[in-house]
């Protein structure tokens, strides 16, 4: 493979810290959410930065599985809830629900374009083994 891209992000302080992007674009107070411990407050945190890269990761691999299968879609959206589990004192992990919305098309199509995008999203690739991660459409009960 080549190397299309790559960036550098440095993070100072852990949970409770600032991160920094190399081009100075991102730059970032993270706290701990409550719900995990942490102080909250108007501060973003890993996992959400973790499910708005995945989100827009997902999205991008949906709309270059449609133009492949030359397929005219919407304007699709992918919301990617994380949540941050916990096994044991020392024993943490993530689970990732994807709900995709493909609008301008029939549900079987989404389905399908859903699990292509699935195959190609460098996060899917990343994660797979590793996290559950479950796929919904949009507006309705089924699975991908």
């Amino acid at each position: 493979m080549n190397t299309l891209y790559t960036t550098q992000v440095t993070a100072v302080g852990g949970r409770n810290g600032k991160i920094s992007s190399h081009d100075g674009v991102l730059k970032l107070e993270v706290r701990s959410p409550k719900e995990i411990g942490g102080s909250g407050g108007p501060y973003s945190n890993p996992e959400q930065l973790f499910a708005a890269g995945y989100a827009a990761c997902f999205d991008g691999a949906l709309n270059l599985a449609a133009r492949q299968e030359k397929i005219r879609i919407g304007k699709s959206r992918v919301t990617a809830t994380v949540s941050f589990l916990a096994g044991g004192p020392a024993d943490f992990s993530l689970a990732v629900d994807l709900e995709i919305d493909v609008p301008g098309v029939e549900a079987e199509v989404a389905l399908d374009l859903i699990q292509k995008a699935h195959r190609i999203c460098p996060y899917s690739r990343a994660v797979e083994g590793n996290i559950r991660v479950s796929l919904r459409l949009a507006g309705s009960s089924e699975e991908a």
